[in-house]
């Protein structure tokens, strides 16, 4: 190792450090002694209920223009999803680390950046969020609310149940795929010559996922969007499928957690980058 760093060196390369956090304890008592705990749940709160109430007024009304062929479409709902979840993640990622999902934040569990409390208190953020949310945008359009399905996610007509758990487990594994390679501390430091903002890939990821499978389950990816939906709008239909909601998000995101710590992070805790030559320019 210490050959290859001096050869390295000789090639114009340097090694950058980078630092792992350390894992997260499974119960951590004093972190109910900070205010900056429950200052993150509210804002997980905060961000799942303004990201609920725009899109589902954005599904409204594309329910609504779409026999016209008005309004934003598909295409324009898929960008309000990934819009908001970029918006709410730069806003929030510096206080709570912008979960807004309870599949990601079960993702971090799983890969111990959340102890156990932080994330049952996330979840039940998100979830009540996601319900406030929905219910706000059915009291601003009750009638459209009731006759366009709210939103709710189900699976759609010509597709079967497995199709549709199988689209969740692999929507929800691309979003947080993404959100780890985006947070990745390896990856900052390796490619720190190029500014990556972490919520652009993670929007894009939300953005190309729901124009996938929009036409199969309505894109959950996201149990508390999918429970906010369906306990506003409250079909037999919805309940009765809302299950893939939950378990394929957890899945997927299990395998992403999974492939993130055993596949994507290296053992070493250097990593190399080039830095450029400034022999002949007077810089030290």
């Amino acid at each position: 190792m210490e050959q290859d760093s001096v050869n390295d060196a000789e090639r114009g390369f340097v090694t950058r450090n980078y630092s792992i956090p350390p894992p997260a304890p499974l119960f951590d008592p004093h972190e109910f002694m900070l205010w900056s705990f429950y200052r993150a749940v509210i804002v997980e709160f905060t961000a799942t209920f303004l990201f609920l109430y725009i899109t589902m007024l954005t599904i409204i009304g594309a329910s609504k223009n779409a026999a016209n062929c008005g309004g934003v479409g598909m295409l324009g709902v898929a960008w309000a999803f990934g819009g908001m979840i970029f918006v709410m993640i730069y806003c929030t990622a510096g206080i709570s680390g912008g979960h807004i999902n309870p599949a990601v934040t079960f993702g971090f569990f799983l890969a111990r950046k959340v102890s156990l409390p932080r994330g049952l208190f996330y979840i039940i953020a998100q979830t009540l969020g996601a319900i406030s949310g929905a219910g706000l945008a059915k009291g601003f359009q009750k009638t459209l609310y009731i006759q366009l399905g709210g939103g709710a996610n189900f699976v759609q007509h010509g597709y079967s149940m497995g199709v549709g758990f199988g689209a969740e487990i692999i929507g929800t594994f691309v979003l947080v795929y993404t959100v780890f390679s985006a947070t990745d501390p390896k990856r900052i430091a390796r490619d720190s010559h190029v500014p990556v903002l972490a919520p652009l890939p993670i929007g894009f990821a939300v953005f190309i996922v729901h124009l996938a499978t929009i036409p199969i389950t309505g894109t959950g990816i996201n149990p508390a969007r999918s429970l906010g939906a369906a306990v506003i709008f409250n079909s037999d239909k919805v309940w009765a499928d809302h299950w893939i909601f939950w378990v394929g998000p957890f899945i997927g995101a299990a395998v992403a957690a999974a492939y993130n710590q055993y596949v994507l992070r290296g053992l070493s805790s250097v990593c190399v980058t080039r830095r450029p030559s400034t022999e002949g320019l007077g810089i030290l």
